[in-house]
């Protein structure tokens, strides 16, 4: 038998560290000494305790270092991959904030050095299109004139499609003119806690023009994580929720799970979204060719969803400047799972507005057998 301090020497654990794992059931010692009540550990116990160490290392939290422990001991291949799926929701985590940062480093650059980075093509699009609203006074050309009428607006589409396959309709979706959402049910409530989650967002006011991005973005924030907990309560069902919030000249997006956003300007096509799943955390890190990630079989394994949880997810935001002509898609993964990117934006560039736009994704989607719900959102930026 080890006294605590040779067994906190020999597991590189402090005893104020073994005391604790003692209290939560972690790591009880091996005997107890009923008198002076000092704890001894069995050599036997080093192997769970340097496990602790180890899980303890990479920052998992102890409630999840538990079920670990609790798994290798009788399966050692299921710790294993208990311990891949938290590694690969830590580095889906760390990217979404890496994405944030890189979004506030372009937004507390300012406009001046943001316009240096664009080409010559886009920005001249830009200023075309943005010389009416700068006449009247107005940066962003969103307001105009005494009356303060907007420039541009959003002309906006939505469909939602049972598919030819799924028994009922889980999706749901919302377009109007400041609020952009599409949300992906799952479980034998997903209906309702997708129609829930898109209800929540409902209520996030539209945002002046001059609305400073970080306030919109906090709103979305607020109001992800009313959603969250809106669809508490739902056993085993959450939903996935891809929302953008428009001022008039910029677009705010808040994201959670494998529902996606994508921009078309001037026939690029660009994905606004990373899926938090855990096919594309290893895309991420470089152990899963993305090549092949469309024909795994758990590609659709969340990292992150609105399930009404302790903890509300921390939803993916960024901040995306607007210009006249740009096309926006809010779609669940019932299109983006099965039909190639280049389909998608050959279906989006046709030159049709949004609702013949929408249609074609749908049918799109069909074509590819439908094996999913589908929700669509297709929004255009155009004169007022």
């Amino acid at each position: 038998m080890l006294t605590i301090g040779d067994f906190a020497r020999a597991s590189r654990l402090s005893a104020k560290a073994l005391r604790r794992y003692d209290e939560l059931g972690l790591l009880p010692p091996a005997r107890v000494d009923p008198f002076t009540g000092y704890r001894y550990y069995a050599e036997e116990q080093l192997e769970r305790a340097r496990l602790i160490a180890w899980l303890r290392g990479i920052g998992m939290p102890l409630a999840e270092v538990g079920q670990v422990c609790a798994l290798y001991a009788s399966d050692a291949a299921g710790a294993a991959r208990a311990i891949r799926g938290y590694w690969a929701r830590v580095e889906s985590e760390t990217a979404a904030r890496r994405d944030l940062a890189a979004s506030l480093v372009d937004r507390l650059r300012g406009p001046t050095e943001m316009t240096d980075e664009m080409t010559d093509e886009m920005t001249d699009g830009m200023a075309d299109g943005m010389a009416d609203g700068m006449a009247d006074g107005t940066a962003d050309g969103t307001s105009g004139g005494a009356a303060g009428r907007p420039v541009f607006v959003l002309r906006t589409a939505v469909r939602l499609d049972r598919g030819l396959v799924r028994a009922a309709q889980q999706d749901a979706a919302h377009a109007g003119p400041h609020l952009l959402a599409v949300a992906d049910g799952y479980g034998p409530e997903g209906a309702r806690a997708a129609l829930a989650a898109v209800g929540a967002l409902e209520a996030v006011p539209p945002p002046a023009p001059s609305a400073r991005a970080g306030d919109v973005l906090n709103a979305l924030e607020d109001a992800v994580r009313a959603a969250d907990g809106a669809v508490s309560g739902l056993a085993e069902s959450g939903t996935t929720l891809t929302a953008a919030v428009w001022t008039g000249g910029r677009l705010a997006l808040a994201h959670v799970g494998d529902s996606r956003a994508y921009l078309l300007r001037d026939g690029a096509f660009v994905r606004l979204t990373r899926d938090h799943t855990v096919v594309q955390a290893l895309v991420d890190a470089g152990e899963l060719d993305p090549a092949e990630a469309a024909d795994r079989p758990d590609r659709a394994l969340l990292l992150k969803a609105l399930d009404g949880g302790d903890a509300a997810p921390e939803p993916e935001l960024g901040v995306h400047e607007t210009r006249p002509g740009d096309r926006y898609l809010l779609c669940t993964d019932g299109l983006s799972a099965v039909a190639p990117a280049d389909a998608i934006r050959r279906a989006l560039a046709a030159g049709v507005g949004p609702e013949e736009a929408a249609e074609a994704l749908v049918a799109l989607a069909r074509e590819r057998g439908g094996p999913d719900n589908v929700a669509c959102v297709v929004a255009d930026v155009v004169p007022a």
